[in-house]
């Protein structure tokens, strides 16, 4: 599903992270279906996030990059998303995997 980056951002920030909660599950589910990835739900990966007190949002991230890595025919976004979420600054995360879905989805149609 094509989304605004920016609005996204606003209702993350407005909303205080529940919209970017659903927003993670959304990315996940989306990308998953978008590469056919076996990878966990987004759901799942929202829970074990969650447990293993962001450890698994790590390994997310760097998944996220081979998912948009397969989406956009490019290399090297899954170290690019691992170092932004190391840091601190998974938001940039989730606008770059929306912008590779935004794409993916404009070339669909």
């Amino acid at each position: 599903m094509k989304r605004n980056l920016v609005g996204a951002v606003i209702l993350s920030f407005l909303t205080f992270g529940i919209y970017g909660i659903y927003w993670f599950v959304k990315l996940t589910n989306e990308t998953n279906e978008l590469t056919n990835s076996e990878y966990a739900s987004g759901g799942l990966a929202f829970f074990l996030t969650i447990i293993t007190f962001g450890i698994y949002g790590i390994y997310w991230a760097y998944a996220m990059g081979k998912k948009v890595n397969k989406m956009e025919n490019s290399n090297n976004n899954e170290v690019l998303y691992l170092i932004l979420t190391i840091f601190g600054i998974g938001i940039i995360v989730y606008i770059l995997a929306q912008k590779a879905i935004n794409n993916a989805v404009e070339g669909k149609q």
